[in-house]
């Protein structure tokens, strides 16, 4: 569990292929020798099992369907990355609670200045569109953000500067890829809401 509150950039240093999968090395300035292996960190909004350390570095290994499902099949060598510890209990939870499970790949739709912000539009599969709420939060490459604006295919948010320098949205172009989840409560809903339809 997380809360879409990015705490470190990292970096992909090595990616390497594996049978039915792929395995990452990430460089980054985590406190390494507080995390176990074992654990559970949010890399770009996915939740990866830490699976070695070493100085200054760690590394994870990403299922074939997590690769299918997110944008962890086209990361690179250098390619920054946000990361997040998992939540404990008496952690302020700053932003919502982020699963680590990405419902989908959306896209950039548009990046406009904003005054000293940048308001961000996405486009994301119809069904997913549905779940969001104007003042809900979304977690975008495991950032917590409110919604601004929803349309059938699309949603807008807005980026303060803080948010701007301290994530990777400021390396993401229009057309690039995202990881998107929405709020736990939502996923609920719309199945309840499914059930009661077929009912």
């Amino acid at each position: 569990m997380f809360t879409g509150i990015v705490s470190h950039l990292g970096e992909a240093a090595e990616v390497r292929e594996m049978p039915g999968g792929r395995e990452l090395v990430i460089a980054s300035d985590l406190p390494l020798a507080e995390i176990s292996l074992g654990a559970s960190l949010a890399h770009d909004g996915i939740c990866l099992t830490v699976t070695a350390i070493g100085s200054g570095w760690h590394s994870v290994q990403v299922s074939g369907e997590t690769l299918a499902r997110t944008t962890v099949g086209g990361w690179v060598a250098g390619r920054r990355l946000n990361l997040e510890r998992s939540l404990r209990l008496g952690d302020e939870l700053g932003g919502h609670l982020v699963f680590g499970h990405v419902d989908a790949v959306g896209r950039i739709a548009a990046i406009e200045p904003d005054g000293d912000c940048h308001r961000v539009e996405l486009q994301v599969p119809e069904d997913l569109a549905l779940m969001l709420a104007v003042k809900g939060s979304v977690a975008v490459d495991g950032i917590s953000l409110t919604v601004n604006a929803c349309g059938s295919d699309r949603f807008a948010v807005t980026i303060i500067p803080h948010t701007w320098s301290h994530t990777t949205l400021a390396d993401r172009r229009i057309g690039d890829p995202v990881n998107i989840e929405v709020d736990m409560l939502a996923r609920y809903v719309a199945r309840q809401l499914a059930g009661l339809r077929q009912a």
